[in-house]
Protein backbone atom coordinates (compact mmCIF):
# COMPACT_ATOMS: atom_id res chain seq x y z
CA UNK A 1 0.00 0.00 0.00
CA UNK A 2 1.46 3.36 -1.03
CA UNK A 3 1.99 5.71 1.91
CA UNK A 4 0.33 8.99 0.91
CA UNK A 5 2.20 10.94 3.60
CA UNK A 6 5.51 9.90 2.06
CA UNK A 7 4.18 10.76 -1.39
CA UNK A 8 3.05 14.21 -0.28
CA UNK A 9 6.40 14.84 1.38
CA UNK A 10 8.18 13.91 -1.83
CA UNK A 11 6.06 16.37 -3.83
CA UNK A 12 7.19 19.17 -1.51
CA UNK A 13 10.80 18.00 -1.78
CA UNK A 14 10.54 18.00 -5.58
CA UNK A 15 9.58 21.68 -5.50
CA UNK A 16 12.61 22.66 -3.40
CA UNK A 17 15.21 19.98 -4.27
CA UNK A 18 16.72 20.83 -0.91
CA UNK A 19 16.09 18.82 2.24
CA UNK A 20 16.51 21.77 4.59
CA UNK A 21 13.99 24.01 2.83
CA UNK A 22 11.54 21.16 2.16
CA UNK A 23 11.67 20.03 5.80
CA UNK A 24 11.02 23.60 6.92
CA UNK A 25 8.02 23.84 4.58
CA UNK A 26 6.63 20.57 5.96
CA UNK A 27 7.42 21.47 9.60
CA UNK A 28 9.36 18.24 10.11
CA UNK A 29 12.99 17.52 10.85
CA UNK A 30 15.43 17.03 8.00
CA UNK A 31 16.31 13.46 9.10
CA UNK A 32 12.60 12.58 9.24
CA UNK A 33 12.03 13.88 5.71
CA UNK A 34 15.11 12.07 4.42
CA UNK A 35 13.79 8.85 5.95
CA UNK A 36 10.31 9.29 4.43
CA UNK A 37 11.66 9.82 0.93
CA UNK A 38 14.07 6.93 1.34
CA UNK A 39 11.22 4.64 2.37
CA UNK A 40 9.10 5.85 -0.58
CA UNK A 41 11.88 5.01 -3.01
CA UNK A 42 12.32 1.58 -1.43
CA UNK A 43 8.58 0.89 -1.52
CA UNK A 44 8.41 1.81 -5.22
CA UNK A 45 11.69 0.13 -6.10
CA UNK A 46 13.09 3.18 -7.90
CA UNK A 47 15.69 5.90 -7.38
CA UNK A 48 13.83 9.18 -6.92
CA UNK A 49 16.68 11.69 -7.02
CA UNK A 50 20.40 11.92 -7.58
CA UNK A 51 23.20 14.34 -6.85
CA UNK A 52 24.77 16.26 -9.71
CA UNK A 53 27.66 18.36 -8.50
CA UNK A 54 26.47 20.53 -5.64
CA UNK A 55 22.77 20.12 -6.34
CA UNK A 56 20.08 17.47 -6.26
CA UNK A 57 17.87 16.63 -9.24
CA UNK A 58 14.99 14.25 -9.81
CA UNK A 59 15.49 11.15 -11.89
CA UNK A 60 13.05 10.34 -14.68
CA UNK A 61 11.25 8.03 -12.25
CA UNK A 62 11.30 10.77 -9.63
CA UNK A 63 9.63 13.21 -12.01
CA UNK A 64 6.90 10.68 -12.75
CA UNK A 65 6.34 10.01 -9.05
CA UNK A 66 6.19 13.75 -8.29
CA UNK A 67 3.64 14.30 -11.08
CA UNK A 68 1.56 11.40 -9.77
CA UNK A 69 1.78 12.81 -6.26
CA UNK A 70 0.51 16.20 -7.41
CA UNK A 71 -2.38 14.51 -9.20
CA UNK A 72 -3.27 12.50 -6.09
CA UNK A 73 -3.11 15.61 -3.92
CA UNK A 74 -5.28 17.59 -6.30
CA UNK A 75 -7.89 14.85 -6.60
CA UNK A 76 -8.00 14.48 -2.82
CA UNK A 77 -8.50 18.21 -2.26
CA UNK A 78 -11.11 18.35 -5.02
CA UNK A 79 -13.02 15.42 -3.53
CA UNK A 80 -13.03 17.01 -0.08
CA UNK A 81 -14.22 20.33 -1.54
CA UNK A 82 -17.13 18.62 -3.29
CA UNK A 83 -17.94 16.65 -0.15
CA UNK A 84 -17.93 19.71 2.11
CA UNK A 85 -19.01 22.53 -0.19
CA UNK A 86 -20.74 20.87 -3.13
CA UNK A 87 -18.12 21.93 -5.68
CA UNK A 88 -14.38 21.82 -6.22
CA UNK A 89 -12.34 24.92 -5.45
CA UNK A 90 -9.16 23.57 -7.05
CA UNK A 91 -7.79 26.01 -9.66
CA UNK A 92 -7.13 24.98 -13.22
CA UNK A 93 -3.50 25.75 -14.07
CA UNK A 94 -2.50 26.85 -17.58
CA UNK A 95 1.10 27.47 -18.62
CA UNK A 96 2.15 29.33 -21.79
CA UNK A 97 4.51 31.95 -23.13
CA UNK A 98 3.93 35.68 -23.03
CA UNK A 99 3.25 35.85 -26.76
CA UNK A 100 0.63 33.11 -26.58
CA UNK A 101 -1.24 34.95 -23.84
CA UNK A 102 -1.04 38.26 -25.70
CA UNK A 103 -2.07 37.10 -29.16
CA UNK A 104 -3.56 33.59 -29.15
CA UNK A 105 -5.33 32.71 -25.92
CA UNK A 106 -7.32 35.79 -24.93
CA UNK A 107 -10.69 34.77 -26.35
CA UNK A 108 -10.44 31.22 -25.03
CA UNK A 109 -9.52 32.41 -21.54
CA UNK A 110 -12.32 34.98 -21.59
CA UNK A 111 -14.85 32.30 -22.59
CA UNK A 112 -13.66 29.99 -19.82
CA UNK A 113 -13.72 32.60 -17.06
CA UNK A 114 -17.17 33.79 -18.16
CA UNK A 115 -18.55 30.33 -17.38
CA UNK A 116 -16.92 30.33 -13.92
CA UNK A 117 -16.34 26.58 -14.15
CA UNK A 118 -13.33 26.76 -11.83
CA UNK A 119 -10.73 29.27 -10.63
CA UNK A 120 -7.96 29.83 -13.17
CA UNK A 121 -4.25 30.13 -12.39
CA UNK A 122 -1.86 31.20 -15.15
CA UNK A 123 1.88 30.52 -15.38
CA UNK A 124 4.06 32.41 -17.86
CA UNK A 125 7.07 30.42 -19.05
CA UNK A 126 9.01 29.74 -22.23
CA UNK A 127 8.40 26.71 -24.42
CA UNK A 128 10.67 24.23 -22.65
CA UNK A 129 9.61 25.32 -19.18
CA UNK A 130 5.96 25.08 -20.25
CA UNK A 131 6.38 21.48 -21.35
CA UNK A 132 8.31 20.68 -18.17
CA UNK A 133 5.52 22.17 -16.03
CA UNK A 134 2.91 19.95 -17.67
CA UNK A 135 5.07 16.82 -17.46
CA UNK A 136 5.75 17.54 -13.77
CA UNK A 137 2.07 18.03 -13.02
CA UNK A 138 2.53 21.70 -12.06
CA UNK A 139 0.09 22.69 -14.82
CA UNK A 140 -2.93 20.86 -16.19
CA UNK A 141 -2.49 22.35 -19.65
CA UNK A 142 0.22 24.08 -21.62
CA UNK A 143 0.30 25.92 -24.93
CA UNK A 144 3.44 25.89 -27.05
CA UNK A 145 4.63 25.55 -30.66
CA UNK A 146 5.44 21.90 -31.41
CA UNK A 147 6.75 19.79 -34.25
CA UNK A 148 5.43 16.64 -32.58
CA UNK A 149 4.07 15.53 -29.21
CA UNK A 150 6.93 15.24 -26.67
CA UNK A 151 7.34 12.06 -24.64
CA UNK A 152 4.69 11.71 -21.98
CA UNK A 153 2.42 14.40 -23.43
CA UNK A 154 -0.68 14.43 -25.61
CA UNK A 155 -1.22 17.38 -27.93
CA UNK A 156 -4.29 18.92 -29.57
CA UNK A 157 -3.70 21.33 -32.46
CA UNK A 158 -4.71 24.87 -31.51
CA UNK A 159 -3.71 26.93 -34.55
CA UNK A 160 -1.07 27.36 -37.23
CA UNK A 161 0.88 30.62 -37.46
CA UNK A 162 3.10 31.77 -40.29
CA UNK A 163 6.22 33.88 -39.79
CA UNK A 164 6.38 37.40 -41.16
CA UNK A 165 8.92 40.16 -41.58
CA UNK A 166 7.97 43.39 -39.83
CA UNK A 167 9.40 46.67 -41.12
CA UNK A 168 8.52 50.38 -40.88
CA UNK A 169 6.08 51.60 -43.53
CA UNK A 170 8.83 53.62 -45.22
CA UNK A 171 11.26 50.69 -45.46
CA UNK A 172 12.05 49.50 -49.03
CA UNK A 173 10.86 45.96 -48.21
CA UNK A 174 7.44 47.35 -47.25
CA UNK A 175 6.73 47.79 -50.98
CA UNK A 176 6.95 44.03 -51.56
CA UNK A 177 3.86 41.82 -51.22
CA UNK A 178 6.01 39.00 -49.86
CA UNK A 179 9.64 38.76 -48.87
CA UNK A 180 12.26 36.10 -49.60
CA UNK A 181 15.20 35.25 -47.38
CA UNK A 182 17.62 36.61 -49.98
CA UNK A 183 15.99 40.02 -49.50
CA UNK A 184 17.44 40.07 -45.98
CA UNK A 185 21.06 40.13 -47.19
CA UNK A 186 23.00 42.51 -44.95
CA UNK A 187 19.95 43.26 -42.79
CA UNK A 188 20.19 44.42 -39.21
CA UNK A 189 17.72 42.22 -37.35
CA UNK A 190 16.08 42.54 -33.97
CA UNK A 191 16.44 39.03 -32.54
CA UNK A 192 16.07 37.21 -29.21
CA UNK A 193 19.15 36.45 -27.15
CA UNK A 194 21.60 33.65 -28.02
CA UNK A 195 20.25 30.15 -27.52
CA UNK A 196 16.61 31.13 -27.90
CA UNK A 197 14.75 28.74 -30.26
CA UNK A 198 13.39 31.49 -32.56
CA UNK A 199 16.84 33.00 -33.09
CA UNK A 200 18.48 29.62 -33.64
CA UNK A 201 15.90 28.58 -36.24
CA UNK A 202 16.06 31.92 -38.07
CA UNK A 203 19.86 31.97 -38.06
CA UNK A 204 19.95 28.43 -39.48
CA UNK A 205 17.47 29.33 -42.23
CA UNK A 206 19.49 32.40 -43.22
CA UNK A 207 22.74 30.43 -43.13
CA UNK A 208 21.26 27.74 -45.38
CA UNK A 209 20.14 30.46 -47.81
CA UNK A 210 23.62 32.01 -47.80
CA UNK A 211 22.29 35.26 -46.35
CA UNK A 212 24.53 37.46 -44.22
CA UNK A 213 22.96 39.49 -41.44
CA UNK A 214 23.86 41.10 -38.14
CA UNK A 215 21.97 41.54 -34.87
CA UNK A 216 20.79 45.11 -34.37
CA UNK A 217 19.68 44.45 -30.80
CA UNK A 218 18.84 41.40 -28.70
CA UNK A 219 15.36 41.48 -27.18
CA UNK A 220 13.20 38.75 -25.68
CA UNK A 221 9.46 38.99 -26.25
CA UNK A 222 7.53 40.00 -29.36
CA UNK A 223 6.35 43.34 -27.97
CA UNK A 224 9.87 44.51 -27.14
CA UNK A 225 11.16 43.33 -30.51
CA UNK A 226 8.40 45.27 -32.29
CA UNK A 227 9.09 48.32 -30.15
CA UNK A 228 12.69 48.37 -31.37
CA UNK A 229 11.53 48.00 -34.98
CA UNK A 230 9.23 50.97 -34.48
CA UNK A 231 12.19 52.96 -33.16
CA UNK A 232 14.09 52.21 -36.36
CA UNK A 233 16.77 50.10 -34.69
CA UNK A 234 16.27 47.18 -37.08
CA UNK A 235 13.71 44.87 -38.66
CA UNK A 236 12.33 41.63 -37.19
CA UNK A 237 10.82 38.25 -38.01
CA UNK A 238 7.86 37.51 -35.73
CA UNK A 239 4.73 35.38 -35.63
CA UNK A 240 1.88 36.59 -37.84
CA UNK A 241 -0.50 36.66 -34.87
CA UNK A 242 1.37 39.59 -33.29
CA UNK A 243 -0.44 42.90 -33.14
CA UNK A 244 1.60 45.59 -34.87
CA UNK A 245 2.24 49.09 -33.50
CA UNK A 246 1.25 51.99 -35.74
CA UNK A 247 3.73 52.67 -38.50
CA UNK A 248 4.76 49.05 -39.02
CA UNK A 249 3.75 46.55 -41.70
CA UNK A 250 4.15 42.78 -41.96
CA UNK A 251 5.16 40.87 -45.06
CA UNK A 252 4.94 37.05 -45.42
CA UNK A 253 8.15 35.00 -45.43
CA UNK A 254 6.98 31.83 -47.23
CA UNK A 255 10.41 30.15 -46.99
CA UNK A 256 10.12 29.93 -43.21
CA UNK A 257 7.99 27.13 -41.73
CA UNK A 258 4.65 27.81 -40.10
CA UNK A 259 4.50 27.21 -36.36
CA UNK A 260 1.88 24.79 -35.08
CA UNK A 261 0.68 25.74 -31.60
CA UNK A 262 -0.82 22.95 -29.52
CA UNK A 263 -2.63 22.50 -26.23
CA UNK A 264 -0.66 19.86 -24.34
CA UNK A 265 -1.48 17.76 -21.30
CA UNK A 266 -0.10 14.63 -19.67
CA UNK A 267 -0.67 11.50 -21.70
CA UNK A 268 -2.93 9.02 -19.95
CA UNK A 269 -4.63 11.69 -17.84
CA UNK A 270 -8.39 11.81 -18.33
CA UNK A 271 -9.16 15.53 -18.36
CA UNK A 272 -12.39 16.26 -16.55
CA UNK A 273 -14.18 19.22 -15.03
CA UNK A 274 -12.26 22.50 -15.16
CA UNK A 275 -9.20 21.27 -17.12
CA UNK A 276 -11.42 19.71 -19.79
CA UNK A 277 -13.56 22.85 -20.01
CA UNK A 278 -10.48 25.05 -20.39
CA UNK A 279 -9.03 22.84 -23.12
CA UNK A 280 -12.32 22.93 -25.01
CA UNK A 281 -12.57 26.73 -24.67
CA UNK A 282 -9.03 27.26 -25.94
CA UNK A 283 -9.53 24.96 -28.93
CA UNK A 284 -12.89 26.54 -29.78
CA UNK A 285 -11.25 29.97 -30.03
CA UNK A 286 -7.93 28.90 -31.53
CA UNK A 287 -8.65 30.76 -34.79
CA UNK A 288 -9.81 33.98 -33.11
CA UNK A 289 -6.57 35.78 -33.98
CA UNK A 290 -7.07 34.97 -37.69
CA UNK A 291 -10.60 36.36 -37.69
CA UNK A 292 -9.37 39.49 -35.97
CA UNK A 293 -6.63 40.00 -38.56
CA UNK A 294 -9.07 39.31 -41.41
CA UNK A 295 -11.39 42.04 -40.10
CA UNK A 296 -8.50 44.45 -40.12
CA UNK A 297 -8.03 44.72 -36.38
CA UNK A 298 -6.82 48.09 -35.17
CA UNK A 299 -3.11 48.50 -34.64
CA UNK A 300 -1.61 47.87 -31.24
CA UNK A 301 -1.80 50.87 -28.92
CA UNK A 302 1.00 53.42 -28.97
CA UNK A 303 2.99 52.78 -25.80
CA UNK A 304 5.76 55.30 -26.50
CA UNK A 305 6.09 57.64 -23.49
CA UNK A 306 4.67 61.10 -24.13
CA UNK A 307 7.26 63.80 -24.81
CA UNK A 308 7.57 66.38 -22.08
CA UNK A 309 6.63 69.87 -23.05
Amino acid sequence: MLNLDWLGAFVVFSEHLNFTRAARALHVSQPALHAQIGKLGEALGVTLYQRRGQRLELTADGRRVAAFGREVGERTRSFLDVLRHGESREPVVLCAGEGSYLYLLGEGIRAFTARAVAPLRLLTRDREATLDAVVAGEAHLGVAPLEGAPDGLAADRLTEVEQVLVVPEAHPLARKRRVHLRDLEGARLVVPGPGRPHRAALAQALLSAGVRWEPAVEANGWELMLHFVRLGVGIAVVNACCGLPRGLVARPLPELPRKVFCVVYRRGVDLQGGPAALRDALLAHGAAWQRKHARGAPAAPDVTPARRR
